[in-house]
């Protein structure tokens, strides 16, 4: 059996992989390869997960488990402050006249009622993984629309938090699902969960933060801890993956847990969607195949529309309000989650999943190459635009953060490094991967990120769209032949200067990248040479100057005035 087991799932990752090149080819995101190949693998062609389907739901699971913790992670309410609330407004509003008008739609396609009530929910959002990815690639993020749209995002997972919550609580037939005993295991379960993330896990984090392999297997058994506590509860698994990651939100090791994760979470998220497409029944397809057309057709048409004129009656202008249109078009991963739960819950036996599944494949083909050329699809319809007269509506594009010199490694000689970009005017931030020197930083109001400089995904998320530098002092070369070659085939202007302390490994760095290797050998024999020829090497006043210096270096107390009285040895 284990054998079988093996051979199955290697079959199934080499199927995904390959329908996987085709979609990567085609500038397509992945998500929709996984879709196909659970289709492929399903009871319609190879029928792969027969006898394993219930392992393959577990793994499936783990995925959802692993996508609702990010999100809870991801949940910045701090962000919709800083935006202001139309984006609750926009994202409020949309979401009613998306369910009107799908709740109208869908009933025309023959479901029964609770289809027509989770299928038109479903619908309602976007693709967060998708929309995302797409604004991160083309670095729009920090722009009006990029800004409002990510809003609107968050407040999509709010409201599907909302669902989820409320089909934790009822049952199929309408009954509650809770009794008094569970109403105290939840006031229970949450009053440890809160207490543990004020008091216990903050000191905990600051103690296995050091070690990125303790700081991933420790964040993986809360989130399966706090899920399985609140299960225990009464609540979804959904729910309490949830609820972990809010429960670490606010942490400062919050970006370094997420990139962590999410490898493992995509590795799950894989056997998620390939168990959505094998459980999606397609062997009626003429009944499937229509009703999920016009689905999409009304997603890729209707959905952007409304969410232009709510843009548009905002103030926003015609530009930026196309741009955000755009990205409501890939049906979500929540809408997936959703129909799950419903069907789990008992409210489904239909074919809604069918249809969604392939609605979703159609607006996420579609919808990502209009995203992806948005500006220049928007540059040939402007002629349609002016038709309607000058667009009365301005934004002033917000300044992204951004530093025009990031200091990997701020406790070596980075310090230093920072006070010289203090004294010229540059712009900086430091990146470093121990907790008691990111605490340090911020006593000193240095902006800092914590995170290990070797993981791409925490590479990705650093704000470097006007860095013109990087300076790094740390040792490890591993470390450093990842990050600069990431770097220098991402940014081609970069300049990165890095730090050896063995120079075998020179060649391999350059060749990697860097424009400058510092080796502080060398720095230190320069600079004893420089002593040596100043006349130095035997005045022991001139040693003790320099002691003294030294001193005031370490302490941050070194001044022009400190300089001038101990000069005068040298």
């Amino acid at each position: 059996m284990e054998h079988s087991l093996f051979l199955q799932i290697s079959t199934i990752l080499v199927i995904t992989v390959s329908i996987a090149f085709i979609v990567k080819f085609l500038k397509q995101p992945l998500l929709i390869s996984y879709m196909i190949a659970g289709i492929f693998c399903g009871p319609l062609f190879l029928n792969l997960l027969d006898g394993e389907l219930n392992l393959y739901k577990t793994f499936s699971s783990f995925g959802v488990v692993l996508l609702l913790f990010i999100v809870g992670l991801e949940l910045n309410f701090s962000y919709l402050k800083k935006i202001g609330y139309t984006s609750i407004i926009i994202g409020s509003v949309q979401f009613i006249f998306n369910f009107f008008l799908i709740f109208i739609l869908a009933s025309s396609l023959g479901l029964s009622f609770w289809g027509v009530i989770f299928l038109s929910l479903a619908a309602c959002f976007s693709s967060t993984i998708v929309v995302l990815k797409l604004l991160n690639d083309k670095q729009e993020e920090e722009s009006v629309y990029g800004r409002y749209t990510i809003g609107i995002m968050l407040i999509q997972d709010l409201i599907s938090i909302i669902i989820l919550f409320v089909l934790s609580i009822f049952y199929s037939e309408g009954s509650v699902n809770f009794s008094t005993l569970t109403i105290l295991k939840i006031i229970l379960s949450l009053f440890l969960i809160v207490l543990s993330s004020k008091f216990v896990l903050p000191k905990i984090l600051n103690q296995i933060a050091k070690s990125g392999e303790f700081l991933f297997i420790f964040t993986v058994a809360w989130c399966f801890g706090v899920a399985s506590l609140m299960f225990w509860s009464g609540f979804s698994l959904e729910i309490g993956a949830i609820i972990a990651g809010l429960s670490l939100a606010h942490s400062r090791y919050r970006p370094e847990i997420i990139s962590r994760i999410k490898p493992l979470r995509d590795f799950f998220i894989v056997m998620f969607f390939i168990v959505l497409g094998s459980l999606a029944d397609f062997r009626d397809v003429s009944s499937v195949l229509i009703p999920a057309i016009t689905l999409a057709l009304f997603v890729l048409i209707i959905k952007p529309l409304i969410l232009y004129v709510i843009f548009r009656v905002m103030n926003f202008t015609r530009r930026n309000s196309f741009l955000s249109a755009l990205t409501s078009m890939p049906l979500s991963e929540f809408g997936f989650i959703i129909l799950l739960a419903a069907i789990s819950a008992g409210y489904l036996q239909g074919k809604e999943l069918s249809i969604f599944t392939i609605a979703a494949i159609i607006t996420i083909f579609i919808s990502s190459y209009l995203i992806n050329y948005s500006v220049k699809i928007y540059n040939v319809l402007l002629p349609v635009f002016n038709l309607f007269g000058p667009d009365k509506h301005r934004q002033n594009e917000n300044p992204k953060e951004s530093f025009e010199v990031l200091i990997f490694g701020y406790h070596r000689t980075g310090w230093k490094i920072g006070n010289a970009l203090k004294k010229v005017g540059l712009s900086f931030a430091a990146v470093d991967f121990n907790p008691s020197r990111i605490a340090n930083l911020k006593n000193h109001e240095i902006k800092e990120f914590f995170g290990d400089v070797s993981d791409v995904e925490f590479l990705k998320a650093l704000p470097m769209q006007k860095t013109k530098i990087i300076i790094s002092t740390i040792p490890s070369p591993e470390d450093q032949l990842v990050f600069i070659s990431y770097l220098k085939a991402r940014y081609k202007k970069l300049i990165i200067i890095s730090t050896l302390y063995d120079k075998k490994y020179l060649d391999k760095v350059y060749e990697a990248g860097a424009d400058y290797v510092m080796l502080p050998h060398l720095i230190s024999g320069t600079w004893m040479a420089h002593l040596i020829t100043k006349g130095v090497l035997s005045r022991k006043k001139s040693w003790e100057s320099l002691c003294k210096i030294q001193e005031h270096e370490l302490q941050g107390t070194l001044d022009h005035k400190v300089l001038k009285k101990t000069n005068i040895f040298l």
